[in-house]
């Protein structure tokens, strides 16, 4: 376990995490390998992981009607890959798709949420350190949108 804790501390999301933090969260962790073309989690199932990527590219994507499937965002080595585990009803609202052959650490969302809830200091770290992706990610998707619905004039 030790090199899989040490793979989690290394990771943007958990660096510079306080080491009791870190002891927390790593039960709640494994290694995961995806094939290209593999998905990671599809439009409505249960948001039950946390994808930490260590190597490879993500492509979020989601059926448009009279377009087919639109990758709205791209994800590659160190992002975090699915933030409906956090809010509730835990559902996915889109695709992930593997770009590459990924590895990455699966977290599992209940547990994760079950440390934060039980150590709310935890809980906010976590939460301060998914609010600027999130945020992120809608400016990502945003200027794609405008990318694709904008005018062409």
């Amino acid at each position: 376990m030790r090199g899989l804790e040490r793979i989690i501390q290394d990771h943007p999301f958990f660096a510079g995490l306080d080491e009791a933090f870190c002891q927390l969260v790593y039960g709640c962790a494994k290694n995961v390998r995806f094939a290209e073309g593999d998905y990671l989690f599809r439009e409505g199932e249960a948001a039950s992981r946390l994808y930490l990527l260590r190597q490879g590219r993500v492509a979020l994507e989601t059926k448009t009607p009279g377009r087919g499937t639109l990758i709205f965002r791209t994800l590659d080595t160190g992002d975090l890959v699915g933030l409906s585990w956090l809010v509730p009803p835990y559902r996915w609202a889109y695709d992930a798709r593997a770009l590459d052959p990924v590895r990455a650490i699966a977290m599992d969302a209940a547990c994760l949420r079950q440390k934060c809830e039980e150590d709310h200091d935890l809980g906010y770290d976590v939460m301060k350190r998914v609010m600027p992706i999130l945020i992120e990610h809608l400016h990502g998707t945003q200027i794609q949108l405008l990318d694709v619905y904008g005018d062409p004039a």
